[in-house]
């Protein structure tokens, strides 16, 4: 019984500071981007993006073919070329042969609202 109400008392506050990030990120990432984590999580299950990528938090994304996505939000470059902005990030997730015409990653038809808002969830990934 003690051990019960000893994990109980870690787990409540850390629920509370998960959810207090979770609501940090909304407020500082979604409008940067211009779109939405909720629907971005969303986006990326119904692109497949987890078939080639390994994206955590999203279930079932752990695919080997393309790079792992964790850490996505605090690296330096999109696509090993294009500095990490929210603008060249989703330009990269609509269409990555306008960047590079010899990458791997196929175009999925990505819309730009749907590129917005799984950019937004991207950058929760640090």
């Amino acid at each position: 019984m003690r051990t019960k109400s000893l994990v109980l008392a870690f787990l409540a506050p850390l629920t509370l500071l998960l959810t207090a990030c979770g609501d940090r990120d909304r407020q500082t990432i979604d409008p940067l981007t211009g779109g939405d984590i909720q629907r971005g999580i969303a986006a990326i299950s119904r692109y497949g993006c987890g078939t080639c990528h390994i994206i955590p938090g999203i279930p079932g994304a752990g695919g080997r073919a393309g790079p792992s996505l964790a850490g996505m939000g605090s690296r330096i470059y999109v696509a090993g070329m294009l500095p990490n902005t929210p603008p060249n990030m989703i330009r990269w997730l609509e269409n990555p042969q306008a960047i590079n015409a010899k990458t791997v990653m196929p175009n999925m038809g990505v819309t730009p609202k749907d590129a917005a808002d799984i950019a937004s969830y991207l950058y929760t990934l640090k």
